[in-house]
């Protein structure tokens, strides 16, 4: 199997759809970017995640928000309304770390232990 990290900027808000067979998906696109100045490029990578992870997550992927996803990419082939042949890069998306901006930027519920909470000893 193969695995793809990538790291970008949300391109559209998560839209969530339910398969015939009653499974769920979120989905989304990234824009990674590569290079800088007039040597800029923009890769287009559409996100899926599927299940109950992908439902949850949807309402924190927002146009903007930093994201680093990592997954299983494939190439998808498929006509364009002008008639012309196109090819898109996918991954199903089995991690996800959100690193802020978008409308809906989630809390980070982290808080650091305070110093009454160490232990000092060391256990070898």
């Amino acid at each position: 199997m193969m695995h793809l990290m990538i790291a970008g900027n949300v391109g559209r808000d998560s839209e969530v759809r339910t398969t015939q067979s009653g499974k769920s998906n979120a989905s989304w696109s990234v824009a990674c970017d590569t290079g800088f100045g007039q040597n800029k490029t923009t890769t287009w990578v559409r996100c899926t995640m599927w299940g109950e992870r992908g439902e949850k997550l949807s309402a924190y992927i927002k146009k903007g928000t930093k994201m680093v996803a990592t997954g299983e990419p494939t190439i998808n082939e498929y006509v364009a309304k002008d008639g012309t042949t196109k090819v898109s890069l996918e991954l199903r998306v089995s991690e996800v770390k959100l690193m802020g901006g978008g409308e809906n930027e989630p809390v980070d519920n982290y808080k650091p232990p305070q110093q009454d909470e160490l232990d000092d000893s060391i256990p070898f």
